[in-house]
């Protein structure tokens, strides 16, 4: 008897630890796999809306005999009748284009519009029957430091992969490769390499927040610094590229030089910071309006300052501290739109409306 009850107890206690160990390891396999299950379901759901685009391009040998030349990057599906997003430098100058499908498929493509300035372009292919994957953009900006980002890209044609990582910074300012500045970049530390340009940057919801763009990194590979264009900017200029082919951007007409302290004080201005008007295009806005450019130049020290322009000082009421902050002020209006300059001539303050054009298609 008393043996049959230790044998119970033994029992008991073993069943009780096998029990104990299995919560154990259910709760630790929980734990650890809640954002495991969120990347696994966001890679399932999105990664078929991810293409890779190869792009040829004419350049010449020594002799300049042409030679054809690849390059490839990454692309989002961003509507089922078969308009994908990408970068510009994915496809600038390419006289082929070429999908490459999540299945494999590979489908010719053409380019339906780009927009340098934000190193963004909508290329399209025909579906042919099949069923296209769009992913969906983020309605909501409301991005914080901090926040899980997922990177998806499909470099090379070597198929989907997957980096995850958070946003590192927010608002950051990047020059495109047209010299353009792009504002409110989204900084990652989620990988972006080579080839994963164009590719969507996504929340844990699965939404696009941003295209990557670009990396920081002194050797070409990644190094925990990388850039994408906010989804903001895709959003507004997305119907202008599918229905024209280009943006339309606000245009003033002009050339321009800052005034920094230094050179305010050699010039003798009652201000000490502003944007120069240097030079004015004949025929454009400014010129009807009545602005001035430079009228001669003269020599500060080592370098040629040109003078005798209109300097503006503010635009429609918000002060001009730079030639930037003029061109910022100017990319937030319309072709039309009317604007009020408040300048500097001959050391007169004056106020003048200029009506903006359309900036003319390089």
């Amino acid at each position: 008897m008393k043996r049959t009850i230790n044998s119970l107890l033994t029992a008991v206690v073993i069943i009780s630890v096998m029990l104990l160990s299995l919560w154990i390891d259910t709760f630790v396999v929980f734990a650890q796999t809640t954002d495991e299950k969120n990347n696994i379901e966001i890679y399932q759901s999105a990664a078929p809306g991810v293409v890779n685009i190869l792009s040829v391009v004419i350049t010449r040998d020594f002799f300049f005999y042409p030679v054809p030349q690849e390059g490839a990057g990454s692309g989002v599906i961003v509507d089922d009748r078969g308009y994908i997003l990408t970068n510009n430098h994915v496809i600038k100058d390419a006289t082929r284009l070429e999908v490459t499908l999540f299945n494999g498929d590979k489908l010719k493509a053409k380019l339906v519009g780009a927009d340098p300035a934000n190193d963004l372009a909508v290329i399209k292919i025909e579906s042919q029957g099949r069923k296209l994957t769009a992913i969906p953009m983020a309605e909501s900006q409301n991005l914080q430091v901090g926040q899980k980002v997922l990177a998806i890209g499909n470099p090379f044609g070597l198929g989907e992969t997957l980096t995850t990582g958070i946003i590192s910074s927010l608002g950051r300012t990047i020059k495109s490769r047209s010299g353009m500045e792009i504002e409110d970049v989204i900084q990652t530390d989620a990988s972006i390499n080579p080839g994963n340009s164009g590719g969507p940057l996504l929340n844990s919801d699965g939404k696009i927040i941003g295209i990557n763009t670009a990396i920081l990194s002194p050797t070409g590979a990644n190094v925990g610094i990388g850039f994408a264009i906010p989804v903001k900017i895709a959003q507004r200029i997305l119907p202008e590229l599918i229905q024209k082919g280009y943006v339309s951007y606000p245009w003033l007409g002009v050339q321009i030089f800052p005034i920094i302290p230094g050179i305010a004080e050699v010039l003798d201005l009652k201000i000490n910071r502003g944007a120069m008007i240097v030079d004015v295009i004949q025929g454009g806005p400014a010129e009807k309006a009545g602005i001035r450019g430079a009228s001669r130049k003269i020599r500060a020290g080592n370098m040629i300052i040109p003078v005798g322009g209109d300097i503006v000082v503010a635009f429609d009421g918000k002060k001009v501290t730079s030639s930037e902050e003029l061109i910022k002020y100017l990319r937030e209006e319309e072709p039309g739109d009317v604007v009020e300059l408040k300048i500097l001539r001959n050391h007169q303050f004056k106020r003048i409306n200029v009506k903006l054009g359309e900036r003319p298609q390089r």
